[in-house]
């Protein structure tokens, strides 16, 4: 099968796999396990903090994240798409006792004045503006990226008003080579950044929350009480670290498909729209559920997989396992 439901569907390398073969370990509960100390120093310093913290999910870095910038009965603001809102599980309640305030907009983005609007006054009866949350690339948006401005203005009210800001980086990587940002100078702008690698850079599993030493500290704690303490786990860390020295320069390719996949699907006369295709996603309208269910059957019969994303939105994602030929033969199945 031609899978493209999703970038999480890859699978190791044969050099991933030697990688974490032959990575030194010891119990990370304890601190000791030197590869995760090295993937979780790289990625901090890259993105300009402090100190970093392995998980073995994004879910769980976003979650640990709002646990600590927040108290129960805080509001965290966000976009009503973003994935901390639609696909953590109602973590938000759950985990940190918080409600959320839902912005709309665009491919899944807000503007400052947006944030400013949500932001409650300071009332006994409100709920306490405490965090700012945005997605980079937007999954629900199609593989929008955030223009650096908004973001940077984003930051200047959350300064402001004293909230904290946070980044849910599900595809950071695919924006960083889209749009040519240096992580850096990217990555400094927030307080905390969720990093996933197991989506475009192809690991099995992990995600690496990044921020101060302090909010480390405390994320660390949170993380074992949610039960994400592991011990030899720098076999899983050595992929993280493969990952990057390896599949950050080819994610150019994936956007490059995404991009010839759409140009068939907006020539193709079964989709109502297609979305602007900035990265490895694209989200196409279907002209109602019907139709989209009987394209999906009839491209499973033929071999592909996508992925309904409720209502009349399809999806698919391009990713490292797929082949030209893979490409290519998505083509002309929609073109037919």
């Amino acid at each position: 099968m031609i899978d493209l439901r999703s970038d999480t569907v890859t699978k190791p390398t044969e050099g991933m796999l030697r990688a974490m073969m032959a990575a030194p370990v010891g119990d990370d509960v304890f601190g000791e396990d030197p590869t995760v100390k090295e993937l979780e120093d790289r990625l901090a310093h890259l993105f300009g903090h402090e100190a970093g913290l392995f998980c073995p999910s994004g879910t769980m870095t976003n979650q640990i994240a709002i646990q600590v910038h927040t108290r129960p009965g805080d509001a965290v603001i966000c976009h009503r798409d973003a994935h901390i809102y639609q696909y953590e599980g109602g973590g938000i309640a759950r985990n940190s006792g918080c409600s959320v305030s839902l912005l709309d907009g665009a491919q899944g983005m807000f503007r400052a004045e947006d944030v400013e609007r949500a932001i409650h006054a300071k009332e006994d009866w409100l709920p306490n503006s405490s965090l700012v949350s945005v997605e980079d690339t937007m999954n629900r948006g199609g593989g929008a990226c955030w223009k650096v401005d908004e973001l940077d203005r984003i930051k200047a009210i959350c300064r402001q008003y004293g909230l904290r800001y946070h980044l849910d980086g599900a595809r950071v990587f695919n924006a960083i080579v889209a749009k040519g940002h240096d992580p850096k100078e990217y990555g400094e702008r927030f307080d905390s950044i969720s990093i996933c690698l197991s989506k475009g850079l192809g690991t099995p599993v992990g995600s690496v929350l990044i921020g101060s030493s302090e909010f480390i500290r405390n994320a660390r704690r949170v993380r074992k009480v949610m039960g994400g303490g592991m011990r030899q786990v720098g076999i899983l860390a050595a992929a993280g670290i493969y990952a990057l020295e390896h599949h950050v320069d080819r994610l150019h390719i994936d956007h490059d498909r995404a991009r010839r996949i759409a140009e068939a699907m907006i020539s193709s006369e079964k989709f109502s729209h297609v979305r602007p295709v900035e990265t490895n996603i694209l989200i196409a309208e279907m002209p109602n559920p019907t139709a989209l269910q009987a394209l999906l059957s009839q491209m499973e019969e033929r071999g592909i997989l996508g992925i309904h994303m409720g209502g009349n939105l399809v999806r698919f994602v391009t990713h490292g396992d797929l082949s030209e030929s893979d490409i290519d033969q998505t083509i002309e199945v929609l073109q037919n």
